[in-house]
């Protein structure tokens, strides 16, 4: 294949992955070049290889048929190349930037003290190499701080736990999870991590890292109350990777802008997954990426003509513990405006809860925690946005399998 018919895919994620697997079945082969050593995997996952319950090889991807081992270090658009580290350059026809995100390090007094490397036993948890050294740190009793509360950090600390390490979870929020969860859905997340023994701090700042020798000893909350720790993982959120687009002169807001098409400002270059900003939304979410991809191969091959017009995605997530997993999913706004109708219902002894958003007509969201055998017809009510029958029978039935009887 000539460099200008060659659709070449920088990233080797899951999304880079997916369209490259999706444009081969539609018969358009893609060259995907990636940085890490590994073979492609499931992001999503890391958490179960660091709790010890899968293997790091459980968790790899297809390969993709033509797939180089290369650190892209830039793009020239007018020749229609991509620059690697190694000094090699790649012809393409069509580029898709498929880079995805890095993790949000925190500017901490001492995190960067003796240069840009971080403190031996401080971690950010993004990539597989992150996780294979935390994992290899791990032994039971030791002292590991989780600094943030979202969906990582929740994650990061109950794997932690099960690997028998002291778990102090630090969240700056109000509470847990708090971009996906409503309070009562936080609370009983606050009470699950508790009973696997995780020691949480919310509304707390962290301050500073402290090391000795070059190694963290303790990590310092704004109030000057200080954490022992042999472990800090960091969890702060991630960034939209996006430097070579803003270095080859793309529009990049908070992610590289794409339209309907994935078209960034360079109709001969696409971006799909955590890097892409649809919209004025970056997702950051396996969902949303993997719809791109497969709307994306649709649009090169010629076999769909519809433009991507957003992902409405639903979050879920399996905390495991030593008795028996706890499920929760959400979706949509959880947060009530005034006029809007919620539906609640919970139940303590059964550790499960169920509440929805009802504004006018229409499903606009929920949090269900426990059994989530309802999970499925809610979310379609909610992605179909179809108006809801006035009577709400038929919503107590989708909350309910035996319609509350």
């Amino acid at each position: 294949m000539t460099s200008d018919a060659r659709v070449v895919v920088i990233g080797a994620g899951l999304a880079g992955v997916t369209l490259a697997r999706r444009l081969g079945e539609l018969g358009t082969p893609a060259l995907v070049v990636g940085e890490e050593e590994h073979r492609p995997y499931n992001r999503v996952l890391l958490a179960e290889v660091l709790a010890g319950r899968y293997a790091p090889e459980v968790i790899t991807l297809p390969a993709p048929p033509a797939l180089v081992r290369a650190r892209v270090v830039g793009i020239d658009r007018s020749a229609r190349e991509v620059r690697c580290a190694d000094g090699s350059a790649i012809g393409y026809g069509t580029l898709v930037l498929a880079t995805g995100s890095n993790p949000v390090l925190p500017p901490l007094r001492g995190l960067f003290a003796a240069g840009q490397e971080l403190p031996a036993g401080v971690h950010a948890f993004r990539t597989m190499d992150d996780c294979l050294r935390l994992s290899a740190a791990v032994r039971p009793g030791v002292r590991a701080v989780v600094v943030g509360g979202g969906l990582l950090g929740v994650s990061a600390a109950r794997a932690l736990a099960e690997r028998g390490a002291q778990v102090v979870l630090a969240q700056q929020a109000e509470r847990l999870m708090e971009r996906q969860l409503d309070p009562g859905a936080s609370r009983l997340v606050l009470r699950h991590l508790r009973g696997l023994g995780v020691e949480v701090h919310t509304e707390c700042r962290v301050r500073d890292v402290r090391c000795v020798g070059g190694a963290v000893r303790s990590v310092e909350l704004a109030d000057g109350y200080a954490l022992d720790a042999d472990l800090v993982v960091l969890a702060c959120g991630v960034r939209p990777r996006t430097g070579l687009a803003e270095d080859a002169g793309l529009t990049v807001r908070e992610g590289v802008v794409v339209d309907g098409a994935l078209r960034t400002s360079d109709p001969r270059i696409r971006a799909v997954g955590d890097c892409a900003e649809h919209a004025g939304t970056v997702y950051g979410l396996a969902a949303p990426a993997l719809e791109q991809a497969a709307a994306l191969a649709g649009l090169l091959t010629g076999t769909a003509a519809s433009p991507y017009t957003g992902t409405r995605s639903l979050t879920r997530l399996t905390l495991h513990g030593p008795d028996s997993p706890f499920d929760l999913a959400a979706f949509g706004e959880t947060d009530v405006r005034p006029g809007d109708d919620v539906v609640q219902l919970a139940d303590a002894t059964r550790g499960t809860y169920r509440r929805v958003v009802v504004r006018g007509d229409r499903l606009v969201g929920g949090v269900l925690v426990g059994e989530l055998g309802t999970v499925g017809a809610l979310a379609r009510a909610w992605e179909g946005a179809e108006p809801l029958p006035t009577d709400g029978g038929p919503l107590l039935h989708l909350l309910t399998p035996d319609g509350g009887s």
